[in-house]
């Protein structure tokens, strides 16, 4: 078919029906014109052209929803320079390497702060909306998993079991707000450990309490887990694992993730330095309470550093000379 120098060849549909017409396209004065099977005109700024692409045909809309889809590609590119058309900046980003390249890596970026910082501020205030009741049922079940594949039942005599329940329940707490707890003792297969679980139990190793110099650095020990649990630290990692294992499950499709994770969760508590901070905090403010001089808490890090590799109590609670130096400086 013949058409002006400068016209583009394109099929024509009216959105009604889905007949084809031939057409060319040219542009005369700020108007759009068709000629052809169909004969039409209309001003540049009442048409919507579609975003370039490598493979999708360029379509061209009129606003009573009919459109053209472009034959000749180059010669509609060149129509579109000649009248000054230029794309938006998202879609020239699209069509560069180099905008390609920095969109994802602003993405990555935005990404990995949201995790670092909006992540943990969400399941902070998500840990504390949950009721105690619903926290408790998150632990269930859970000790008697543990028992079953790391614990065996501990070798302390009940009555030092007993002491040292007694001994802890005759500390009063900052603020007088008690969370409720549970002390069970346990011999590891992981050496020295303790940790609190959102049950409310918190697990005591005979390890620990054998490597500990004295009962005053057992209450620090027991202090700090507490700490722990008034903070809700454990349900705020759970709600941040979970919100990235549910992230996950939309992208890959696969829920059993997040239920999967929560037991290897559980076996590696691997607090940030801010959480510990806040946990030791709290066992500071415990024990000056009732009169426990702090060293024992810095005593708990010197014993556990002393023993080489470190001991899983160590890789879930980061410890260092920063750390210890931080807790004499408090006294």
């Amino acid at each position: 078919m013949e058409h002006d120098a400068g016209a583009v060849p394109a099929r024509y549909f009216d959105g009604q029906t889905s007949r084809l017409y031939q057409v060319t396209l040219s542009v005369r004065d700020g108007v759009a014109v068709l000629a052809g099977d169909i004969e039409r005109s209309c001003p540049l700024d009442g048409l919507r052209v579609s975003e370039r692409s490598s493979h999708a045909v360029r379509k061209v809309s009129f606003p009573d929803g009919a459109y053209l889809e472009i034959a000749d590609q180059a010669a509609f590119n060149q129509l579109l320079h000649d009248t000054g058309h230029r794309d938006g900046w998202v879609v020239r980003l699209q069509q560069s390497w180099r905008g390609a390249l920095l969109a994802t890596f602003a993405t990555i970026v935005a990404l990995w702060l949201s995790y670092l910082y909006v992540l943990p501020l969400v399941a902070k205030g998500a840990a504390y909306a949950v009721p105690q009741s619903v926290e408790r049922q998150l632990g269930q079940g859970v000790l008697d998993m543990l028992d079953r594949h790391v614990f065996a039942p501990s070798e302390l005599d009940a009555a030092r079991q007993q002491a040292l329940r007694a001994r802890f329940a005759r500390l009063t707490v900052p603020g007088d707000d008690m969370p409720q707890h549970r002390i069970v003792f346990r011999k590891s297969r992981i050496g020295p450990n303790a940790f609190a679980l959102p049950s409310g139990d918190i697990v005591l190793t005979d390890e620990m309490v054998e490597l500990m110099p004295d009962d005053d650095a057992v209450m620090g020990v027991l202090a700090h887990e507490l700490g722990h649990l008034q903070k809700r630290h454990l349900t705020r990692r759970i709600i941040q694992t979970s919100a990235v294992g549910a992230g996950a499950a939309l992208l890959f499709g696969d829920v059993s993730t997040v239920v999967a994770a929560l037991p290897p969760l559980l076996l590696d508590l691997k607090y940030s330095r801010d959480v510990e901070r806040e946990a030791d905090d709290y066992a500071i403010a415990m024990l000056r309470q009732n009169g426990i001089a702090l060293e024992h808490l810095a005593q708990v890090f010197v014993a556990l550093g002393k023993l080489g590799d470190a001991p899983p109590y160590l890789s879930s609670h980061p410890a260092s000379a920063e750390r210890i130096a931080r807790i004499r400086a408090a006294q």
